[in-house]
């Protein structure tokens, strides 16, 4: 089966979490000096992995969210399914700020817990509109799962 690619909902669906990691990493940007200078957990992995993950997951999320977008599900169901993923995007948004930012480390776990539980209802909703959808959504839990870790991590050895 042959699906045309629908430019004009594709392209706002990969930009749209591209420019809200962009965005956050450029007001962070200054946040990072002090990060590299704290103790850290186990496991903690290069600083160059970090936006080479988060630009694959931006473009995962975004292609989730494409798939939902021209799906053939109802106004409604989409409409509940990217709602819920909006949300996430505003907590994957503040995320850093509090943490990299305010260093509010405590805070800032217990915020990624709030975006773990939406990634996980937006991953829900995704794949009963369209499995692939809820698919491309795993990665971004997991690594959310192990970014909890590290937050977790780092407020208890820098506190």
């Amino acid at each position: 089966m042959k699906h045309d690619i629908k430019w004009k909902a594709l392209l706002p669906s990969l930009a749209i979490p591209l420019a809200t990691g962009g965005l956050s990493a450029f007001l962070t940007r200054d946040g990072m000096r002090r990060f590299n200078s704290l103790a850290k957990p186990p496991l903690s992995p290069p600083q160059w992995l970090f936006p080479v993950a988060w630009t694959a997951l931006y473009l995962m999320m975004g292609t989730a969210c494409y798939l939902v977008w021209v799906s053939d599900a109802s106004p409604a169901r989409k409409e509940r399914a990217l709602t819920v993923y909006g949300l996430s995007l505003a907590a994957n948004f503040l995320w850093p700020i509090l943490f990299f930012t305010m260093d509010a480390w405590l805070l800032a776990f217990f915020l990624l817990l709030v975006l773990l539980a939406l990634v996980a209802v937006s991953a829900l909703r995704f794949s009963a509109i369209t499995p692939p959808a809820g698919k491309l959504m795993i990665p971004y839990l997991l690594w959310l799962v192990f970014a909890g870790y590290l937050n977790l991590g780092v407020w208890v050895l820098n506190r």
